[in-house]
């Protein structure tokens, strides 16, 4: 029972076990979820966090013999809602900025055909060529 009730597990985690004999015949199974893909992202805390159930051999036998309506289902159950929340959440975001790029690109390929050529000829400033009528040759010009 324990395999099938880890198959939502399995099919988006490698899982590692930890079994530990405690005091008064009481039994410590831990579950450890790891990247299935190695080019997948980075589990986030939630998705990392080890599930652990500690109890007799016994009561740990009847709980994985319930299944789906066992204490380790529904956690199972709620772990892939919450993986399955961060996988459509890293989606839309990689979505957003594939959209948000596009959205620059178009608004700078529009600014550039709005803007006029720059003029390549510099303009010509006029120069007098002449001194002004009431300039004297024994005195220095002024711009005054």
């Amino acid at each position: 029972m324990l395999i099938t009730s880890l198959l939502p597990l399995l099919a988006r985690y490698s899982l590692g076990f930890d079994l530990v004999a405690g005091p008064d015949e009481t039994v410590t199974l831990t579950i450890i979820p790891r990247k299935a893909d190695p080019k997948s992202p980075a589990l986030d805390s939630g998705e990392a966090r080890p599930i652990s159930i500690t109890a007799s051999a016994a009561e740990i036998d009847a709980e994985l013999g319930r299944g789906v309506e066992g204490a380790l289902g529904q956690l199972i159950a709620t772990r892939k809602t919450l993986a399955d929340q961060i996988a459509a959440q890293r989606q839309a975001d990689e979505d957003a900025k594939v959209a948000a790029a596009e959205a620059a690109k178009a608004k700078a390929a529009k600014t550039t055909a709005a803007k006029p050529p720059a003029p390549t000829i510099p303009p010509k400033i006029q120069t007098p060529t002449r001194p002004p009528a009431d300039a004297r040759p024994e005195e220095p010009a002024t711009l005054f």
